[in-house]
């Protein structure tokens, strides 16, 4: 063998074995412990998993939404912790689905809405009706006409939202006030931004409907009729918090304007017995106690 091929064989085999000891220099030392490298764990949980996880727990999501209609100050903490929480999404029930922003929006807190957007909350138009952006407002309907009877969080129309954006007028500039009744001024003239129109019923004959309705022998099995704040007609759980029926016909109602849910009176002797809840889901018969 030549020197030449010698040498050229001797550097191969010296690599060879540098690559091998570097090898097993990255490696644990097998022969100073006795366990296996595939049974090591992949990672530690420092801290107990949340029962949701990787979800946000609903209890918090709830609170967002519901804080949002009134208490900035709780909001802030919820929210400067998890920013992400200002794009927080609600079902209150059979659909009636409420963003944090939304809840600011329809009892016309423009400090909560500004504070919400501020983190990277989702306007809609019902945001933007409420705070008085006029040319938002119009260009948005003009783009897609027939937008203007689309109806907000819990049944609540275009132009209602505009009428709430009064309540802060204390606390808005002469501008601010001058878009707003702009914003007014244009949604009433369009003739149906108030939304559908339902039939009226009087004091004294929402009185014949209001009470409790069980439909099982468990506690929570049955619907509370009550009057919310709006003076309307509303449906939920026993004891609790419900949402609004829109009137169509004599003991026959829609809830919170959903069309495939649909809540009808059975009476005897002009007095309620019963109701009887459709949805696609299922129905319901609850008798009044």
């Amino acid at each position: 063998m030549k020197a030449s091929e010698r040498m050229s064989k001797g550097r191969r085999a010296a690599l060879k074995t540098s690559a091998m000891g570097l090898v097993a220099l990255s490696l644990p030392s097998l022969a100073m412990t006795n366990e296996k490298v595939h049974n090591k764990p992949l990672g530690t949980a420092y801290n107990t998993i949340p029962d949701h996880f990787p979800n946000i727990d609903p209890e918090i999501v709830l609170e967002v939404v519901g804080k949002s209609h009134s208490n900035l100050e709780r909001v802030k903490e919820l929210v400067d912790k998890r920013p992400e929480l200002a794009r927080s999404v609600w079902e209150w029930r059979f659909g009636d689905f409420e963003s944090a922003i939304g809840a600011a929006s329809h009892v016309g807190r423009r400090d909560i809405v500004q504070y919400l957007m501020g983190k990277g909350a989702r306007p809609t138009i019902f945001t933007f009706a409420m705070m008085g952006a006029h040319d938002v407002v119009k260009s948005m309907i003009e783009y897609s006409p027939g937008l203007q009877k689309t109806m907000g969080p819990h049944g609540i129309s275009l132009l209602d939202h505009a009428y709430y954006g009064e309540r802060m007028k204390d606390k808005m500039t002469h501008t601010e006030i001058d878009n707003l009744k702009k914003t007014i001024d244009y949604l009433e003239s369009l003739g149906d931004a108030g939304g559908e129109t339902y039939m009226e019923e009087t004091a004294e004959e929402q009185e014949r409907y209001l009470g409790d309705y069980k439909y099982g022998e468990g506690e929570k099995e049955g619907f509370t009729i009550a009057l919310n704040m709006a003076q309307k007609m509303a449906l939920g759980p026993i004891g609790g918090f419900g949402g609004a029926l829109f009137k169509v016909e004599d003991n026959l109602y829609i809830y919170n304007g959903a069309p495939s849910v649909t809540v009808s009176f059975e009476t005897q002797n002009n007095t309620i017995t019963s109701l009887t809840l459709r949805s696609p889901d299922a129905t319901i018969t609850a008798t009044k106690i």
